[in-house]
């Protein structure tokens, strides 16, 4: 039997290191909390910045936190394309080798070395979720989404740390591909 897994789609987003947060926003700002996210401790903040690339910006681009040890900006394929970067995939925190992209907020800017992702498409587990499934962490496996446009969705990780709520992410870019919109579901396939 296949087990479900709802699915969330993860729009263009930035998480910002301290030291970012006060070159844009100004020395001593803080991030304020606009909606909590599906992952405990995650929100959404009332803060927006530009991100500019070599070809093109995006403009009020959400701001999500807590910070992070390093400033990383998550984009679909689309959004690369638009701004002029190399799509680069990759696991969240896995900025090596990444392109950069300047940002821009209220109080100032600056450019980033690196830190534009696309982020692979994964899955949020507990430990207990893990079992119950029989995966582990960084297992590889598919996600089927039937809707209007069904889709099998190979090379999903799986995450697992006992923070998470169980959920898969998918950008936009994979979300009006497979018509994942409103509340939806996938089923998990062992590979």
């Amino acid at each position: 039997m296949a087990k479900k897994v709802l699915v969330e789609t993860s729009a263009r987003h930035v998480h910002l290191s301290e030291a970012d947060l006060a070159v844009l926003f100004g020395e001593g700002a803080k991030l304020t909390p606009k909606k909590e996210l599906s992952q405990p401790g995650q929100f959404a903040c009332e803060e927006r910045v530009n991100i500019v690339g070599p070809k093109k910006a995006i403009n009020n681009v959400i701001v999500l936190g807590p910070c992070r040890k390093e400033t990383q900006v998550e984009v679909a394929l689309t959004d690369a394309r638009i701004l002029g970067v190399p799509g680069v995939i990759r696991e969240s925190g896995d900025l090596a080798g990444t392109p950069g992209c300047k940002l821009v907020g209220p109080a100032g800017e600056l450019e980033l070395e690196q830190g534009v992702i696309v982020a692979k498409r994964h899955i949020h587990m507990t430990p207990d979720d893990a079992a119950e499934f029989g995966l582990v962490d960084k297992e590889i496996v598919k996600v089927r989404i039937e809707s209007e446009r069904s889709v099998e969705l190979d090379d999903v990780v799986v995450r697992v740390n006992p923070t998470y709520l169980l959920a898969m992410h998918i950008d936009t870019d994979e979300s009006n591909a497979s018509c994942a919109f409103g509340t939806i579901y996938g089923d998990i396939i062992k590979k």
